[in-house]
């Protein structure tokens, strides 16, 4: 997005023809109403970004089909000269030919047209240059088929689109469309505006369309265009005055067939514009984020080094994208109906008023006729920012220049520091909305995804704290890892073929999220399809299903998907990913009785199985369970941790619902996963983080998990350990890791197994053996940990863990494992708070143990893979026991 600088935001505001409301489409479904259409096609136009073009920056739907689009805006226009009565010297004709072409041009090469041309539509910044407005009027409205009015002003277009005549959706009278118009129809309304800007007043104003029809049709039969123009309105001296390359221009702008008439871009190379045309340089669209030009590869520093260092009143919000300001704008109280309605552009009238015409059979009629509210209204408010610039007094220049390196603590504080110091710790939806408190994260999250990868590390560690909604798109793909040229990979796709797949993904793609505006576009649709398709297709040995629906957009939706899907889903789209798909349901299973054995229990008596209502929970990462408002929450925090954070998102959703799923039985449980009730997204993010930190990272192992990139590929952030960084990611093979079960094993287990590395971390033993106080994780990254060994006495005295204790198997169950006698209340009834591993030299006996430990509700209990077996190779165990 551009900077605002010396630019204004404009509001303007038009409706869609409306649908019938008893007319349904091929599929049985109503219509998509024609502004969400628009709302779709809009999207594209606010990635359109050339210094001769308005800049456009949202589109918001109201009722009735009121569509309210914001842009750049500035109050100087063409139609000021116009206004004085005086003709253009001949310099500022070129000039503002060349521009205004150079504009058109580069709307052709993103297959659009302006059709709207006229002098209140070209407008001019500051220095004088050339801004093309409402450029995208025509596209958004699938060239006029989805608005009641006609695009363009009939004085500036060509001949061959005053002769189709209008078109409207609503008219059932039409059946197809006229052709859409071409290049060359911009470069004749171009020459009308060039020509009245020689005459210095405007022509054909006051000539209704049938005479104006019969002059352009008379017009066709002359040779020379710009003569008959001048006779006609008394100005043909003003016109032989003109320097040739001027008469030239316009000769070629007003040729009457099309098929003679020059495109905007052979235009642009022609000789009129060679004494001007070496003042511009050609225009280089700055690099985005992910691709692989350099992105600073144009900058260029100034040849007075000063002008850096100019002083323009403080006016730091002025380079600001523009986007950026008008969301701020929006947080400080910004209303765009209200700004309209103060300027007496959207009136409301009482219904009596708005009742339709109807007709008897005798031909008379009743009620109101066409409401002249719902033609187009050409107007455009200025966006007031006072009340933005009023709510930001306080904050200080170097909140939107911060430093990015560590010497920033050491900075002076701004006034308002306390205030946003203490915003932080508030509930995440409050912090979306204060003002001041996005502008300090969006400045910051601009300045780290610039740098980016370089700042890989701090952009993790910010989005530790929250992630500006402005930003998110950027920062998922940030953090998902996505580097590189991704337009060219998602380009070179064949998204056009057809597959078997098609058909399946056009049924799923409408029931999707519907109820978002975007997403329910004819737009979005598409964009969506191909998304899917370009995945199906660039992995072959993968399958399509139908709950695969990420909400993500473009080729950076593509790169996002490709990332995400192997690092969360790895391997669940096979073609028979049932053993993918069980194995990650039982070690679900494991982690609720590890955090809930009571729930647990419940759940397994009652026969409610993972199977039964967390299948779409996973294959859809929670975007079947959740709008998306609180899924953009929940990814926030999902994309931070690794393969495993999910199974604790799950587990934190039961502990929501947990009251209610104790006091029911198996119907009842399956009526309530059917209608899920309410989920504080918020507290399911907090606890979920706290269930992640006292789950050890092996418990969660499993075979069909992505493997481990190598260390120099995972994020880490040197001496700040968390559950986010690589220290808590996936585990990297060792002799001491867990060892793969068989799917029937490890459904025989109810609890996890951790490994004998995870134990020796959590324990910190190193060196020679001792025991050292453990430290909840939730402070230093380890959880307290007790570990229980179930060995003989005399087993146990010849070495074993430092600070374990010691239950022998065999005074706690019989020989055919039935109980003996219950160690929680004799032994372990102090010990509820730790993590607690079992251990034996005999696995059965472990998992066993640690079975009935979940049978009579005890928490956090895992049995370690491999038992002494394993232990003993390690070197760290103690001889004499310590007495507990």
């Amino acid at each position: 997005m551009q900077p605002l600088r010396d630019a204004e935001l404009g509001a303007s505001t038009f409706f869609a023809s409306p649908l019938p409301h008893d007319v349904c489409g091929s599929n049985g479904l109503p219509l998509t109403p024609n502004s969400i259409k628009i709302l779709g096609r809009f999207q594209i136009l606010k990635t359109i970004t050339h210094p001769r073009l308005c800049q456009y920056v949202d589109i918001t739907r109201g009722k009735h089909e009121r569509l309210v689009i914001v842009a750049e805006h500035y109050e100087k226009s063409l139609k000021d000269f116009l206004k004085q009565g005086k003709a253009v010297s001949p310099e500022k004709v070129l000039q503002v030919a060349y521009e205004v072409l150079e504009g058109l041009e580069f709307m052709n090469k993103h297959g659009m047209v302006h059709r709207a041309l006229s002098p209140n539509n070209v407008l001019l910044d500051c220095v004088g240059k050339v801004k093309l407005a409402k450029f995208g009027l025509y596209h958004m409205t699938d060239h006029g088929a989805d608005v009641d009015f006609p695009i363009g002003y009939p004085s500036y277009l060509p001949p061959e689109v005053i002769a189709q005549g209008c078109f409207y959706s609503s008219n059932p009278s039409i059946i197809e469309a006229p052709l859409p118009s071409g290049p060359k129809t911009d470069v004749w309304s171009l020459g009308v505006l060039l020509f009245e800007l020689c005459v210095g007043r405007q022509i054909l104003q006051n000539i209704d369309i049938s005479e104006r029809m019969k002059f352009i049709i008379t017009l066709g039969c002359m040779d020379d265009i710009i003569t008959v123009l001048a006779e006609e309105h008394g100005c043909l001296d003003t016109i032989k005055e003109l320097p040739e390359n001027v008469q030239a221009l316009l000769r070629k702008c007003l040729t009457f067939l099309p098929s003679k008439r020059p495109t905007p871009a052979e235009l642009l190379g022609d000789s009129v514009f060679e004494s001007i045309s070496c003042q511009y340089t050609p225009y280089q669209s700055p690099v985005r984020l992910f691709a692989a030009a350099p992105r600073c590869a144009h900058l260029q520093l100034p040849e007075d080094i000063s002008e850096l260092c100019k002083d323009d009143g403080e006016n730091y919000l002025a380079e600001r994208a523009i986007d950026e300001v008008y969301h701020l704008w929006c947080l400080a109280g910004g209303d765009l109906e209200k700004e309209l309605t103060n300027q007496e552009i959207i009136q409301s009238k009482p219904p009596i008023c708005t009742l339709p015409r109807f007709i008897l059979e005798d031909g008379e009629s009743f009620g109101q006729g066409r409401d002249r509210s719902f033609l187009l209204d050409d107007t455009t408010v200025t966006l007031s920012l006072n009340q933005l610039k009023n709510r930001l007094k306080d904050v200080t220049g170097e909140t939107y220049y911060p430093l990015l390196e560590d010497e920033q603590s050491s900075l002076p504080q701004s006034n308002s520091s306390n205030e946003l110091s203490a915003t932080v710790t508030l509930p995440l939806i409050i912090r979306e909305r204060d003002t001041e408190y996005q502008l300090t994260r969006i400045v910051l999250f601009d300045r780290l995804l610039k740098a980016y990868p370089y700042k890989k590390n701090q952009v993790w560690k910010e989005a530790r704290v929250d992630i500006p909604p402005l930003l998110r798109g950027l920062a998922w793909a940030a953090l998902l890892g996505v580097e590189g040229d991704i337009r060219s990979k998602y380009d070179g796709i064949d998204k056009d073929t057809p597959i078997p797949t098609d058909r399946q993904i056009e049924v799923d793609i409408p029931r999707c999220h519907q109820y978002d505006e975007l997403l329910s576009s004819p737009q979005g649709h598409i964009k969506f399809r191909r998304v899917l398709k370009a995945w199906v297709v660039s992995h072959p040995d993968l399958v399509y299903w139908q709950v695969l629906l990420l909400f993500f957009l473009s080729a950076l939706a593509y790169a996002c998907m490709s990332a995400f899907i192997p690092k969360y889903l790895y391997n669940f789209f096979l073609k028979d990913n049932s053993h993918v798909i069980q194995e990650y349901l039982t070690v679900f299973s494991q982690m609720i009785a590890f955090h809930d054995p009571e729930l647990s229990n419940h759940l397994n008596e009652i026969g409610f199985i993972p199977d039964l209502y967390a299948i779409p929970w996973f294959l859809t990462m929670f975007t079947h369970v959740f709008p998306l408002h609180k899924i953009f929450h929940l990814w926030d925090t999902l994309l931070l941790g690794n393969s495993s954070f999910p199974f604790c998102i799950g587990v934190a959703i039961l502990q929501q619902l947990r009251d209610r799923l104790l006091a029911n039985g198996f119907n009842e449980c399956i009526l309530l996963f059917s209608d899920l009730p309410e989920i504080d997204i918020e507290r399911c993010v907090r606890e979920s983080i706290n269930l992640f930190c006292w789950t050890p990272k092996s418990a969660t192992y499993r075979q069909h998990a992505q493997p481990n990139k190598p260390a120099s590929d995972s994020n880490s952030f040197g001496k700040t350990p968390s559950y986010y960084s690589s220290e808590y990611q996936d585990l990297t093979k060792t002799d001491l890791s867990r060892e793969p079960l068989k799917l029937s094993e490890l459904k025989a287990e109810v609890s996890p197994r951790i490994s004998v590395e995870d134990l020796i971390d959590l324990c910190e033993l190193s060196g020679p053996a001792y025991f050292k106080t453990p430290v909840k994780r939730a402070r230093t990254g380890k959880p307290k940990i007790l570990a229980v060994d179930t060995r003989s006495l005399e087993d146990f005295s010849r070495g074993h863990i430092p600070g374990s204790i010691n239950i022998p198997y065999n005074s706690t169950f019989g020989p055919e494992g039935e109980l003996v006698q219950c160690p929680v209340t004799s032994t372990l009834a102090g010990y509820r708070f730790r993590v607690i591993v079992i251990l034996s030299s005999i696995m059965k006996n472990a998992t066993t143990f640690a079975a009935h430990l979940v049978k009579v509700n005890f928490p956090r209990v895992c049995v370690l893979d491999g038992g002494m077996n394993k232990m003993k190779s390690t070197g760290l165990l103690t001889v004499p026991s310590p007495q507990i």
